[in-house]
C-alpha cells in the first residue's frame, strides 16, 4: 500500500491546498477559487464567487443553509493570500506540502491560515455526511489580500450584499502556542504608521549649528523610544495577557541629509505603532503631539496609516455566543488562553460591521512559524483541529437561548 493510500483523506486535501500558490504581491486567486468550488461541490455546499471591483481580487462564498434562516448566521472567515518565501531557507519547496517522518507538513500557508480554511471544510464535510443539520446559516467565506490591508474584503464588507448575510457571530484566524493553551483572540490592536518631521537651521558641518533637525530628532526618538520600553516594561512584567495588551513602538525609517559635509534642514523618522483597544484614540495622538512640542518648535506628525480598531467581544457571562464556543471547548478539553491579537486581521473588519469575531486556530503546541522559514503544521494537530471544530460549529449553528435571534 502506498503512502497516500494510508494517509487520511483530510491530510490529502489540505496538502493539496497548500500547494496552491497564492503568494503576494500578485496572487492568483482563481485556481484556489476552483479548488474550493470542487470541494463545495463534494460537500453539498453552495459556492459563489464575489467581484468585489477591484481587478484580480475576488473573494469565495459558501453557504449551507440552515432550518430557520431568518435567524442570524455564523461566519467562518479566512483569507487565501500568504506571504512571500525565501526558497533558499526551506528545507523543502515552500509550496510542495512535503511531510516529513514526524508528520511535520512544510509549505507556505500552513499555519496561516490555510489550514483554518481545511479545518471549516472537514469539519462541516464529516457533519454533512453524520446526517447533521442546524437551525443558523453558515457562511464561509474566502477573503483575498488580507496579507497586504484588505482592501477587497473592507470593500464586501461595506456593501449590502455582506449585510445579506445576516450574520451575528463567527471565526477567524488565530496563532499557535508552543505551550498546551489554545490562544483565543477577542479584539485586536490598531495599526498606526505616522511620520514625525523635524526643521532645524542648516549650515556647515563644521560648525555647532544651534536649532538643528538632528536634535530635534534625537529628542523625539528619546521619547518614542522612552514610551516603547514602558510598554515593554508592562509585557513583560504580565506575558500571560499576551502582546495585544500593550502598545508597541518601533522606528522603521530614518530619513534626511543631502550631503556629509551638510547640517540637514529636515530630518524625520516612521514609526511603527500597535495601539491596543484599551487605550484611547485621542489620549495617544496627544501624547505624540506632545513628543513633537517637548522636541522643539517646527516639529509636526502626520498620519500615514490610521485604523483603529476599539471593538472587542465580550467574555462574560452574558454574551451567550462565547458560552457555546468556550463551552465547545471545555468538551474536548481545551485549555484556553484569551487574548488581544497583537497584529491585524480580517475580523476588525466584521467587528467594525456588527460581527462578533473569534481568533482562534486550535495549534497548540505548535512552534509558532507564521510568516517564518520553513512553516509547518503537524498532522496530529491537524487532524485534531477537524475534530475540535465539529463541536464548535454545532454549538453556534444550534444556538437558541436567551433570545438570542
Amino acid at each position: 500500500m502506498s503512502d497516500s493510500e494510508k494517509e487520511n483523506p483530510s491530510v490529502t486535501r489540505f496538502r493539496e491546498y497548500l500547494r496552491i500558490n497564492t503568494i503576494q504581491p500578485s496572487p492568483n486567486y482563481y485556481p484556489c477559487l476552483d479548488y474550493l468550488k470542487q470541494q463545495a461541490a463534494e460537500i453539498g455546499l453552495d459556492f459563489r464567487i464575489i467581484e468585489t471591483g477591484i481587478e484580480g481580487k475576488p473573494l469565495g462564498l459558501m453557504t449551507w443553509k440552515g432550518s430557520k434562516p431568518d435567524l442570524k448566521s455564523i461566519l467562518l472567515s479566512s483569507h487565501m493570500d500568504v506571504v512571500p518565501v525565501f526558497p533558499e531557507e526551506w528545507k523543502y519547496e515552500p509550496f510542495s506540502a512535503h511531510k516529513d517522518e514526524n508528520g511535520d507538513i512544510f509549505a507556505r500557508g500552513a499555519q496561516d491560515m490555510k489550514c483554518v480554511t481545511i479545518w471549516y471544510l472537514e469539519a462541516i464535510r464529516r457533519l454533512k455526511s453524520e446526517g447533521k443539520s442546524f437551525a443558523r446559516t453558515i457562511h464561509l467565506l474566502f477573503s483575498a489580500d488580507e496579507e497586504i490591508g484588505s482592501d477587497c474584503t473592507k470593500r464586501f464588507v461595506e456593501s449590502q450584499g455582506f449585510q445579506d448575510l445576516n450574520a451575528s457571530f463567527g471565526l477567524d484566524e488565530g496563532i499557535a502556542n508552543p505551550g498546551n493553551k489554545i490562544r483565543v483572540f477577542y479584539g485586536e490592536r490598531s495599526v498606526w504608521w505616522f511620520k514625525i518631521t523635524c526643521q532645524g537651521n542648516p549650515g556647515h558641518a563644521s560648525a555647532f549649528i544651534e536649532n538643528t533637525a538632528v536634535k530635534k530628532l534625537q529628542n523625539v526618538l528619546n521619547s518614542c523610544l522612552a514610551f516603547r520600553e514602558e510598554q515593554e516594561s508592562l509585557f513583560k512584567a504580565n506575558p500571560e495577557a499576551g502582546l495585544g495588551a500593550v502598545t508597541s513602538l518601533n522606528v522603521t525609517i530614518l530619513e534626511g541629509g543631502v550631503q556629509a559635509n551638510v547640517v540637514p534642514a529636515t530630518m524625520s523618522a516612521t514609526v511603527d505603532m500597535r495601539v491596543t483597544p484599551t487605550a484611547t484614540e485621542a489620549d495617544m495622538k496627544a501624547m505624540i503631539r506632545k513628543w513633537c512640542n517637548d522636541a522643539g518648535p517646527d516639529v509636526d506628525f502626520e498620519m500615514l496609516v490610521e485604523g483603529w480598531s476599539k471593538e472587542m467581544v465580550s467574555l462574560s457571562d452574558d454574551n451567550p455566543w462565547w458560552v457555546a464556543f468556550r463551552d465547545a471547548c471545555k468538551s474536548e478539553n481545551l485549555e484556553l488562553q484569551t487574548e488581544i491579537f497583537p497584529a491585524a486581521t480580517d475580523s476588525r473588519l466584521y467587528r467594525r460591521a456588527g460581527v462578533d469575531m473569534i481568533g482562534f486556530s486550535p495549534m497548540n503546541n505548535t512552534p509558532i512559524l507564521l510568516h517564518d522559514h520553513n512553516e509547518y503544521l503537524n498532522e496530529k494537530v491537524f487532524l485534531r483541529g477537524i475534530d475540535i471544530y465539529c463541536k464548535i460549529i454545532p454549538a453556534l449553528a444550534d444556538l437558541q437561548q436567551n433570545g438570542v435571534a
